[in-house]
């Protein structure tokens, strides 16, 4: 296998606050260094105002680009931090025409939904499908679920929260995991939720269970009663090698629990032990996934 070579291309504030750099000139740039032709992998950070300006340019350009691309297997588009640009405000784009212009693509990883379109996805060779962001839209969703990924093994969605997008809940999670179809799946991530304990007893019921083997329901709300849940069904899965919950509101004893599995034939990550929120107006109690704004 080939060594993965990457480098991300990004412009910071006195690159675009002078009008000469953005989303228009950031393709031409990377075909210009020196250095691409050895690349496998191209990560696009911040291209400029990116809470105002979408990333179509950068795209288009690739697309229109793309026996220059030919030789790029993976590609992530949106890597930046709050500093740059919160990732709910990050200004996405249209990838109906990628899937065509990139056959090659392996790894597509995208930051941002906001009007994040995927249009119709069909590609034989894509591997891993990651979509971070403060809330999965429904219409991202139902873009995955009907979509034609015969290599897919990897996927790994941050579903947020409806203030910053996620219209869906648990019911539709299972209709999710039903009608879609991904036959070599081995990773399946379901994360950054309100409702991670709910999402435990839908996966634990889903067809993938007895497939994959990694479990990724890190980074949001679960609590005991989801850690209860995954304690007593996982261990009857022997194709379960690896549970990720990291960032998650159980207890001690839970989390004791849980990691009593590495000593069976599960390698548990619970780590980030948060502490719920409460109201000092109201009273409620909050229990906020890790990236929502």
């Amino acid at each position: 296998m080939n060594e993965k070579k990457t480098k991300t291309y990004t412009y910071d504030y006195d690159d675009y606050e002078d009008g000469s750099k953005g989303a228009g000139t950031m393709v031409a740039e990377i075909l210009e260094d020196p250095e691409f032709a050895e690349l496998t992998e191209v990560v696009i950070g911040d291209w400029g105002n990116a809470w105002e300006d979408d990333c179509q340019e950068i795209i288009d350009g690739i697309v229109e680009h793309a026996d220059r691309f030919s030789h790029i297997d993976s590609l992530f588009i949106g890597d930046m931090d709050y500093e740059c640009c919160e990732v709910s405000w990050i200004m996405q784009g249209d990838y109906s025409r990628l899937w065509e212009a990139m056959p090659q693509l392996r790894s597509l990883t995208i930051k941002g939904s906001t009007d994040l379109v995927l249009g119709k996805i069909s590609h034989e060779n894509l591997e891993e499908l990651t979509i971070i962001c403060g809330g999965l839209p429904e219409d991202v969703l139902m873009a995955i679920q009907e979509a034609h990924l015969p290599n897919l093994r990897k996927l790994l969605l941050y579903l947020g929260i409806d203030n910053y997008g996620f219209d869906g809940d648990a019911d539709r999670i299972r209709t999710f995991l039903e009608k879609s179809d991904f036959p070599k799946l081995v990773y399946l991530g379901l994360t950054d939720s309100e409702i991670q304990d709910e999402l435990a007893e839908v996966v634990l019921e889903s067809k993938y269970i007895s497939r994959i083997r990694t479990l990724d329901l890190s980074m949001g709300s679960l609590t005991d009663k989801g850690g209860e849940l995954l304690l007593t069904k996982l261990p009857s899965y022997p194709n379960i090698e690896v549970l990720d919950v990291h960032y998650h509101y159980m207890s001690d004893e839970m989390v004791r629990k849980l990691e009593d599995l590495n000593h069976q034939h599960i390698e548990v990550n619970a780590s980030e032990q948060e502490k719920p929120y409460t109201s000092s107006y109201d009273g409620e109690v909050y229990y906020t996934p890790m990236l929502t704004e």
